[in-house]
Formats: C-alpha cells, structure tokens, sequence
C-alpha cells in the first residue's frame, strides 16, 4: 500500500505543556483522513509538523515520501493547506486572490488567470470572479480559500476545521468540492470537531486527545468496537410509559427515558426479545421498537477527556 503521509512517533512540547506525544498516523494515498479531538488535544500541531510549519521534538513524518523537516522545502511543492479561518486578501478580486497565488508559485500571468478561472468555475465563484473578496459570504470566502490551496494542484490538502462558522448549505458545498479532489486522486488530512463532517467524509479516523492517539480506524468499526447499540421503545399509549421503563431496567438493568420513549443501552443480543416477551406478557402494545446504531459523537465522548473514566486505547482494521 502506498502511503501519501506517514508518521512515527511524532512528539512536541511547548514549554511543559506536552502538545505530542508518540503519535503514529499513515494515511493512504487518495483518502481522506479524519483528525479529531477535543479543543487542545494536539490536531493543529500535528497538522503545522506535517505541513513544515513547525518542527517536532521528537519522532518523524514524510508526506509523499519526504521527509518534513529534511526536505521541508520538497514538501511544501506538494502540499496545500487551509487553516481555519479564510487566508484571503479581502481588497482583491477572487481571481485577482488566485492570480496572486499562482504568480508566487512561478506561474506566468497567462497560466495563473487560466487555472484560477478554471478554480473558480469548479468552486461555483465564476460570476463573483471579478468581485472584491469583502463582499464575499463566510461560505464564498472559505471555498475561494480552498480553491487558493489548489492553484499548485496539490497532492497532499491539510484542511484544519475547514468548515467552522458556516452554515449548513455552505458546509454541503464544501463537503462536495472535498469529495470531488479526493476521486482526482487527492490525499486530504482533515480535522474537524463536527462528528457528523468525518463520519460524511473520512475514509478512516484518529481520535487524538492530550496530545496522543486513543483510537484509530473506519467509522463504521470505532463505533462497533467503541459505541454501544441503543434500544429504544415507544408504547402506543403513553400512559404506559411507566410500566415500560420499568420492564426495560428488569431485563437491562438501566433506562433513560422522554416524554416519548424508553431507551437503553444494548449489551447482550439477547435483550430485544426478552424485553419483547415481556412486553407482550404486560400487554403493552408498541408503536415503535427498534435498535440504534451507536453514532461517532457517542464514540467520542467515551474516547476522549469529555469522559475522563475512558483511558483505553482502540485500534481498529
């Protein structure tokens, strides 16, 4: 398997606050990788070590096969990055902002305003072309800030958060220009703190907290090896609510409950028709029963500081 980033033990310190530590990530090429963690776990840093931004203290990392700090100036030809706050010049045009970009890359003017043409017609910002980035909107500024970080036709993209702010429209059309650069055969490190962005988007995950890696791997198993099924059941008549909740900690041991449902936590298979037999015995008839796949919040929550009981560590395939 070929591998556009890799790092091995990588490790930063600012002062005696530990920003790294140990931390280990290979990211295929032509994937999206998701970075997550709670405010101060460590993903800028990793992101400003790998984009030859900062250097580490300890460990190493190459993107494309270079080394980051020994090839840093090798690294930067392949990379883009955007932080998290839209890196424009306001006074200028969208095309002007991209023709800027392309000059300090080497491009000829000729060159520069035919790739930001073509950016901005793949961006939906063709006809704010000529407009003055001010009067852009929050969602216009952070996709011409991404179109800026492709104008070197990038192989590598770090995204930092690159969603933050905006509102859900805009955050769509971002997640479509993402997915378009990945099946160019782009390799994107994205981190984010909204769940539901690297459950969208990420081929695979890490979940970083206190500056080191507590789980890694596919949405779809961190939430089976993490995350615990919910069972949920709603009885037609409401008055019943009383009686079902206590039928659910019977067989489960636990309930929470609303003004519609019962639900628990799902440890054994065996809890579904136990509590339905039960149910049936009490005469209560359901008008909803069902199991809930656990969601990546839930998995975070367990995994991080937001739950300080959790310290295991989960790798997953």
């Amino acid at each position: 398997m070929t591998y556009a980033i890799q790092a091995t033990g990588l490790s930063k310190r600012y002062g005696e606050t530990v920003a790294l530590h140990s931390v280990d990530l290979e990211v295929p090429a032509g994937t999206v990788l998701g970075l997550l963690g709670p405010n101060g776990a460590g993903k800028t840093t990793a992101v400003r070590i790998l984009a030859t931004l900062a250097g580490p203290d300890g460990g190493e990392a190459r993107v494309l096969g270079h080394d980051v700090v020994k090839e840093a100036g090798r690294v930067r030809e392949l990379i883009g990055l955007t932080g998290q706050f839209a890196a424009i010049d306001e006074l200028l045009s969208g095309v002007e902002n991209l023709m800027f970009i392309g000059r300090l890359l080497g491009l000829s003017r000729a060159e520069s305003r035919r790739v930001a043409v073509d950016l901005l017609e793949r961006f939906g910002l063709a006809e704010a072309a000529d407009r003055s980035a001010k009067t852009y909107s929050g969602g216009m500024r952070r996709r011409l800030d991404l179109a800026a970080c492709l104008v070197g036709a990038p192989k590598v993209i770090f995204l930092d958060e690159p969603t933050t702010g905006l509102d859900p429209n805009a955050r769509d059309q971002l997640w479509e220009i993402i997915r378009g650069e990945v099946a160019r055969g782009v390799t994107i490190l994205l981190t984010t703190q909204y769940l539901e962005e690297a459950d969208q988007l990420a081929d695979d995950i890490v979940v970083i907290d206190r500056g080191s890696v507590v789980a890694q791997g596919t949405p779809q198993t961190l939430k089976q090896e993490v995350g615990r099924p919910t069972l949920l059941v709603r009885p037609v008549d409401s008055a019943r609510l009383d009686r079902v909740a206590d039928i659910v900690t019977e067989v489960a041991g636990e309930h929470t409950r609303d003004e519609r449902f019962v639900k628990t936590r799902v440890n054994d298979t065996g809890i579904l028709p136990a509590v339905v037999r039960r149910l049936d015995d009490a005469g209560i008839e359901v008008a909803e029963l069902s199991i809930r796949e656990p969601s990546l919040d839930e998995v975070f929550k367990q995994l991080t500081t937001e739950n300080p009981e959790s310290t295991k560590k989960v790798t997953t395939p």
